[in-house]
């Protein structure tokens, strides 16, 4: 990933780990950062529980939580 993407993000990987491990508690497996459609920076943040492993996704600008899956 371009280091550049984690410059134009306003939410730090921490804060966005904080934002995703509220709405969902458990162990954070992995942390990207990732364009999407339109340009829009998104974290996705994977969090294994004792359910399974969900995906977070959070818009890296505003830290809104975007989706959340259960893989």
């Amino acid at each position: 990933m371009p280091n550049n993407l984690w410059y134009n993000s306003q939410i730090t990987p921490q804060e966005a780990v904080q934002i995703a491990l509220r709405q969902v508690p458990g162990q954070v497996v992995d942390v990207e950062l990732d364009t999407k459609s339109g340009g829009r920076l998104v974290y996705e943040i994977e969090i294994r529980t004792d359910i399974g492993v969900y995906e977070v996704k959070i818009n890296a600008v505003t830290g809104e939580i975007i989706k959340v899956d259960l893989d």
